[in-house]
């Protein structure tokens, strides 16, 4: 469950990150336009929970790493 939602979140991230460069573009200059910042904003809060989801998968045990590269296998 926790990876769905960290993939789901990592997604709008980057759509987020998208929609800002599209509006930074669009809107050169204009101060009358808040979009880009109104990205900004969503990307932080995006990125806050993934750091958040993150926490409560590792702590949970669903998230966790396996590679072991001193196994003596």
């Amino acid at each position: 469950m926790i990876k769905t939602l960290v993939y789901i979140v990592a997604v709008l991230l980057v759509l987020s990150l998208a929609g800002g460069f599209f509006f930074l573009f669009i809107d050169q200059g204009d101060t009358g336009r808040k979009r880009t910042v109104y990205m900004l904003g969503l990307r932080v809060f995006f990125a806050a929970l993934l750091i958040i989801l993150v926490a409560i998968g590792l702590y949970t045990g669903e998230l966790g790493n396996n590679a072991v590269p001193w196994n003596n296998s």
